[in-house]
């Protein structure tokens, strides 16, 4: 049986600042809770409706029912398990040779989306401007599909990064060279801008690369791209064969 004081820090963890009081984000589901076990994350305890399936006797597991599961769960349809996890340390940073940055990403979902698409390419980093909405979200952690075990999110002063790093930053822009032509650099940081703002005037003035996906149909009514999506079908390009 949960304590009315557990459900409370359990609740509290939708929020950043408790996050980082508590060391602590949930992850929802079983399937993706069973990913944790080849990853650098430690759990602290499960919470089930279900059996024990998961890890040793290392690791505390509590059986709860389904009306509890509904109290501490973030999802409108919650399922039947949520691990509470340790936030990671923050380890040494250095430049892989492809990576994607982060300009104010602002969306979960957005944010969830591009670390599975990173994944999916078999990018190991993402790089994240400090404002960039928060890895630990919740609605991030369940938008990955358990991809959040398998790529490191760094965060930082994005402008001072940029004009150090020796990758080739390359960015999207309207009247940037055609996708289906570019060839890719040896050594790229992919930069994503805001969904809304687009990247910043900072960080695209640190550009050494435009590019652009060029529309082929002839309606006018759609006037950008959604970020993810337009992450998906650059990736797909530049990591052709």
């Amino acid at each position: 049986m949960l304590t009315a004081h557990t459900i409370k820090i359990l609740q509290s963890l939708d929020k950043k600042k408790f996050r980082q009081k508590y060391n602590l984000f949930l992850v929802e589901g079983n399937k993706t809770i069973l990913e944790l076990s080849n990853s650098k994350f430690k759990i602290k305890e499960i919470f089930s409706t279900q059996e024990n399936i998961f890890f040793s006797d290392d690791v505390k597991f509590t059986h709860i029912t389904e009306n509890e599961l509904r109290k501490i769960s973030f999802l409108k349809t919650p399922k039947d398990s949520i691990a509470v996890c340790h936030l990671l340390e923050e380890d040494e940073f250095m430049d892989k040779d492809f990576q994607l940055v982060l300009d104010g990403i602002q969306d979960p979902g957005n944010l969830g989306t591009i670390i599975r698409l990173a994944d999916w390419f078999g990018i190991e980093q993402i790089v994240c401007s400090e404002d960039t909405v928060d890895f630990y979200n919740p609605k991030v952690i369940q938008a990955t599909m358990g991809s959040f075990t398998r790529v490191k999110i760094h965060y930082c002063n994005l402008q001072k990064y940029l004009s150090e790093t020796q990758n080739t930053n390359i960015g999207t822009d309207m009247d940037g060279e055609n996708i289906y032509s570019f060839e890719k650099p040896e050594k790229v940081n992919l930069i994503l801008g805001n969904e809304g703002n687009g990247m910043r005037k900072k960080t695209e003035n640190l550009l050494h690369n435009k590019i652009t996906i060029p529309r082929f149909g002839k309606s006018q009514s759609t006037e950008s791209l959604n970020v993810s999506m337009a992450a998906g079908i650059i990736l797909g390009q530049l990591f052709r064969i």
